[in-house]
């Protein structure tokens, strides 16, 4: 494994499953220092413990719900007064499958929350540091939903949207101080939430959930879904020294199902 983070620490947003677990795995590998936020204390200390540990690099977590900002804030803060954040990669959990003009007004305001002002909670206190060190890289794992709006996932496709052109602002007015803003865009990844759509997919169209995974399968050019590492292994080259001049980007990283360029 080529090291080439060491030295450098980094805070994984939603790192107990699926693309965030997978991707602190990959930053650790990868020689960085990672402390993994999530809300379950016990999910933490599980994964905590999954790291792989080089000489002399510790890793850590906090336990803080992304939707807390008030919460999120005070952690944040204390963590970065005695530990210097030079990746930060935005997760969380996406909003549940449905059509946006039957969601209820909170189901927009919850993600909202949850998302851009817990992204915008967490820039705030870590965002000075990178400026006074020269160095810094913001990664948002948002979805493809920010260039093809998805089927069915009208309040995600919304707000994905939002902390999308969000972070192309971030990297306008943090790029002078050497620090980039990107997001990696995953299509279907097989995680705990594609069960999720595949369910929620199946029960609307009244067929088989082999049959709605089928149909997604048949929109994907690779006919597979994503693995979790192979998101990760995205991030992982954005947070690198081989991402350097990589700003203000959506890649994604979907099989070839996103029919824009």
């Amino acid at each position: 494994m080529n090291h080439y983070l060491n030295g450098l620490s980094a805070l994984v947003c939603g790192s107990t499953q699926g693309i965030g677990k997978a991707t602190a795995l990959e930053l650790a590998a990868c020689g960085a220092s990672v402390t993994l936020l999530a809300r379950d204390p016990l999910k933490l200390m599980t994964t905590l413990e999954e790291l792989p540990r080089l000489e002399g690099v510790q890793h850590g977590s906090i336990a803080v719900d992304m939707s807390d900002t008030v919460g999120l804030a005070t952690a944040i803060a204390a963590h970065a007064a005695t530990q210097p954040v030079d990746i930060l990669v935005n997760n969380t959990g996406g909003p549940a499958p449905g059509l946006a003009h039957e969601a209820p007004l909170d189901a927009f305001e919850q993600a909202f929350r949850q998302h851009l002002l817990g992204f915008q909670t967490l820039v705030r206190a870590i965002a000075p540091g990178m400026k006074k060190r020269g160095h810094g890289r913001i990664i948002n794992v948002i979805s493809t939903s920010v260039k093809q709006p998805l089927p069915n996932l009208g309040v995600s496709n919304t707000i994905r949207g939002a902390v999308a052109n969000w972070a192309k602002t971030l990297a306008t007015e943090l790029g002078p101080f050497g620090i980039t803003v990107n997001n990696v865009l995953p299509g279907a990844t097989a995680t705990e939430r594609l069960t999720q759509i595949i369910r929620n997919k199946a029960t609307k169209a009244g067929i088989t959930e082999a049959e709605a995974t089928a149909e997604m399968l048949h929109e994907i050019p690779l006919r597979r879904f994503a693995k979790p590492e192979e998101i990760a292994m995205a991030v992982a080259f954005l947070a690198g020294p081989s991402g350097a001049y990589i700003n203000g980007i959506n890649l994604p990283v979907d099989g070839g199902r996103t029919s824009c360029l």
